[in-house]
Order: structure tokens, then C-alpha cells, then sequence
């Protein structure tokens, strides 16, 4: 927590620094900066929460074994049978009945998790800051791209950092 705190007061000193080269200059930095910021923070946010409710929720149970994850990480090979039948003698209906059996089927708790995390407030009001900032820029002709794409650039790459810090 304490590298985060650090880590984001000194990139807000090296941006206030800007504000004696220009205050346009310092508006798009620090508007762009603040953007991508919450958009990562709000997003990995949003992200460790849903990964928990399905974890509450007993939607994953992992009980393979260490040795299996390294042999077949995808599951390809788990418990299946390989029919060496000749096709004549296979039954095509038969097959595709248990197949069909296997699928989970889609249905509402399972997919109330995945909107959950998808509609989040931590991830709509990030974007919503995005949108208004850059409109804000725009409409009071200070929108300059030569700063405002490279501080959003910046904004990820230190959003990715404070929230691997305090959501690890």
C-alpha cells in the first residue's frame, strides 16, 4: 500500500510540474492521467470482485493436482475414452446426445455474475470521466493529443502497478 501511495505521489509531482511549462498542457496531462487511472483501477476492481462472488458462489473447484495442470492445462485429455470403433458400427445420434449432455447449460446465476462484472459502477463511472474529460478539453479548444495520448499511456501503465499492489 505504501509503494502505491509513493508511486502515485511522485508521477502527481512530476505532473504538477507541468503546470508552470503551461496550464493547457497540465489540464491534458492530468486529465488523461486520471482516466486511464480509474478506468484500470475500477476495472481490476470490478474484476477481483466477481472473481470472488464465483469463488463464494462454489462455481470453481479445483481438484486436479499439481502434475496434471503441466501435462493437460486444458483439460483435453481428462478421463475421456478413445472409441476406436470402425464408423459403421458408431452411432452418430447416441454420441451426440452425450455431448449435448456435458454442455452446461447458460442460465441466469451464472450470467448475473458475468453482467455484474461487465456493468459495474467501478467500471461505467471511469469511462464516463474519460468521455466528459475529453469533451471538457475539446469544447474550451485545450485538447492537445501530443500530451493527452502519452499521459493515458502513463495512466495505464501506473494504474496497472497501484491496483497489482493493492488487489494482489
Amino acid at each position: 500500500m505504501k509503494k502505491a501511495i509513493s508511486l502515485f505521489a511522485v508521477v502527481q509531482v512530476l505532473i504538477f510540474v507541468s503546470y508552470f511549462f503551461s496550464p493547457e498542457v497540465f489540464a491534458n496531462i492530468e486529465t488523461a492521467f486520471f482516466s486511464a487511472l480509474f478506468i484500470i483501477i475500477g476495472a481490476s476492481y470490478a474484476y477481483k470482485r466477481m472473481v470472488v462472488a464465483k469463488v463464494a458462489s462454489g462455481e470453481y473447484i479445483e481438484d486436479r493436482d499439481l502434475l496434471d495442470k503441466i501435462e493437460d492445462p486444458h483439460e483435453l485429455y481428462d478421463g475421456k475414452e478413445i472409441n476406436d470403433a470402425p464408423p459403421e458400427e458408431l452411432n452418430l445420434k447416441e454420441i451426440v446426445k452425450e455431448e449435448k449432455a456435458k454442455v452446461k447449460p447458460l442460465n441466469v446465476k451464472n450470467m448475473k455474475y458475468g453482467v455484474k462484472g461487465g456493468v459495474s459502477l467501478f467500471r461505467l463511472v471511469p469511462y464516463l470521466f474519460l468521455i466528459l474529460g475529453f469533451i471538457a478539453l475539446k469544447n474550451n479548444d485545450i485538447l492537445d493529443l501530443w500530451f493527452y495520448l502519452p499521459s493515458l499511456f502513463i495512466g495505464i501503465i501506473i494504474g496497472s502497478v497501484i491496483s497489482k499492489e493493492l488487489f494482489a
